[in-house]
């Protein structure tokens, strides 16, 4: 199997069906397909070969899901980009990658101009959007980006026209080819390009179809970025059985409620801080949700009042999911057992907000550093493994990370957890995420949970800073809801209230706005690491 059969599939049972709305625009999944086909030739014509690797930079638009489908129609390889990185980062991607083509918004033009001269092997940049209003030329200004002399830009809409919309034989693919290269956000050191085949990307799509219970029924709304797997798993998989794709370009709370009202949104899987700005909207309350039958948070950890506030705004259903780029990207679903559906509303809930059990098709266990497995009673602490068949084959170029990852068929996540005797997993920290304080372990999800439960506290972050007489102390840095008031020595008090006193923020911070990754996801780590760069000029 590989990833072009999902759209062949959904044309063939499903051509006059409405595939895409972007916009103003829609597409049928017949219509859809022949502009898949038309940029397949496109690449095609530039020199694109089986194995080449072709970047996208660019928001949530139909250009975004027609490459990916273009893209292996030929045996190449896609390269997602995240949005907000800096032009040298980008510029680190396209090299390492090995990229030959950009497909890109003109918008990231001027990040791309400074370090034009970094992107050699880049032999095309198709600059996306409308050709309204431009010149005949398709390498004319501002779409035109040079080496020397040599523009390498071209018109994204004028270089489909110029090809049919028929199908191309298609190459020799096998299942474990590269279907795409992800580079992580770089936690630690330059990003690491994870290589997902074909087969780790339908067995996810397969895997989403049978637990989501995904049918032709389904719309989805594309709001977190489709350059992370958050949310580009579903272009496979709503796409196989012949679902609705909606695209939002850019998030915003209430233009998301909106869309959902107007396109009848079914389902989706939203980033936690997304569902966390959209329920405290002030017009939160003013949309008919009446046809979304779940929604789904992945992409970090979501503190229980949250999800609480979930349910209670949107009247669906909610399930949590866990999973990393390394592993297509869902290891666990809190999905209810039947028997769970029986439980009291509150114990519902409790069981919604953990990060779940195994995904169909992964083994997963939890583990102590002796390599065995945890007691079944939510206090002993251990490492997530897994493996399956939607786990990475590796780090793209880097042998010796993938070594570090992948031992004996097992990958290890550096996620700690707890397990029930159920089989649902609580994710309480990332391992360098972990606060030790005066010789006992914090967990910064577990302290977080209790925030979210203080009424003015819109968002909050929990990080260990340096200390003196504790090693590290807890800080919580909080971002308060418009019009809400709370004092430092008022916050603390609340957390000592509910959790022990070692447990509880030793200081807060009051700021505007929490940093984000491209993804949406607070950035913790460039949070944690302004207070110890402080710490270390002190030191030196």
């Amino acid at each position: 199997m590989v990833s072009p059969e999902t759209l062949a599939k959904a044309v063939k049972l499903f051509p006059q069906k409405r595939a895409i709305v972007c916009g103003g625009k829609h597409w049928t999944y017949q219509e859809f397909c022949s502009r898949v086909y038309q940029l397949s030739r496109c690449l095609k014509r530039i020199g694109i070969k089986k194995d080449d690797k072709v970047a996208i930079l660019h928001p949530n638009c139909h250009t975004f899901l027609e490459a990916y489908y273009a893209i292996p129609q030929i045996g190449a390889i896609s390269v997602p980009i995240n949005t907000r990185l800096s032009a040298g980062e980008i510029a680190y991607i396209l090299e390492d990658s090995e990229s030959k083509l950009l497909i890109a918004d003109p918008m990231f033009k001027n990040q791309l101009e400074p370090v034009r001269k970094k992107i050699r092997g880049i032999k095309k940049i198709l600059w996306t959007g409308d050709d309204r209003d431009r010149s005949s030329s398709s390498e004319s200004p501002p779409y035109a980006l040079l080496h020397g002399n040599r523009s390498i830009g071209l018109n994204y809409e004028e270089a489909l026209r110029q090809e049919d919309s028929g199908p191309l034989p298609a190459p020799p693919m096998e299942s474990e080819d590269i279907a795409q290269i992800y580079y992580t956000s770089g936690t630690t050191g330059r990003p690491k390009g994870v290589m997902l085949s074909h087969k780790n990307v339908m067995t996810h799509a397969l895997g989403t179809i049978a637990e989501v219970h995904l049918t032709d029924s389904d719309v989805w709304v594309h709001v977190a970025p489709l350059f992370h797997l958050a949310d580009a798993w579903a272009t496979w998989a709503v796409t196989w059985v012949g679902g609705t794709h909606v695209l939002v370009r850019e998030f915003d709370a209430r233009a998301v409620l909106e869309t959902i009202q107007r396109e009848k949104v079914t389902l989706t899987n939203l980033i936690p801080t997304m569902l966390n700005l959209m329920v405290n909207h002030p017009d939160a309350g003013k949309f008919d949700y009446g046809s979304l039958r779940v929604l789904l948070s992945g992409g970090a950890p979501i503190a229980p009042e949250v999800v609480r506030k979930i349910v209670e705004t949107f009247k669906c259903d909610y399930i949590q999911t866990y999973g990393m780029t390394e592993t297509s990207p869902y290891l666990t679903l809190s999905i209810l057992k039947e028997h769970l559906k029986q439980l009291p509303r509150e114990d519902q809930l409790r069981f919604k907000s953990k990060t779940g059990r195994e995904f169909i098709g992964v083994d997963l266990k939890v583990v102590n550093e002796q390599g065995n497995e945890i007691k079944g009673d939510e206090k002993e602490v251990g490492e997530i493994i897994v493996k399956g068949d939607i786990v990475t084959k590796g780090y793209w170029k880097l042998p010796e990370e993938t070594k570090k990852s992948l031992k004996g068929g097992w990958l290890y996540t550096g996620d700690m957890a707890v397990i029930d005797e159920e089989g649902y997993v609580t994710i309480v920290d990332r391992k360098k995420d972990m606060i030790l304080t005066g010789g006992e372990n914090v967990y910064s999800t577990e302290v977080e949970n209790i925030l979210y439960t203080y009424p003015a506290i819109l968002e909050c972050a929990v990080v260990g800073v340096p200390d003196q007489k504790w090693g590290e102390a807890v800080k919580a840095i909080v971002v308060l809801k418009p019009g809400q008031k709370a004092t430092e020595q008022e916050i603390i008090q609340f957390c000592k209230e509910k959790i022990a006193h070692y447990k509880a923020p030793k200081s807060v911070d009051f700021i505007e706005a929490l940093p984000r990754t491209g993804s949406g996801k607070i950035h913790k780590k460039n949070l944690r690491d302004k207070y110890w760069e402080g710490f270390e000029k002190k030191v030196h």
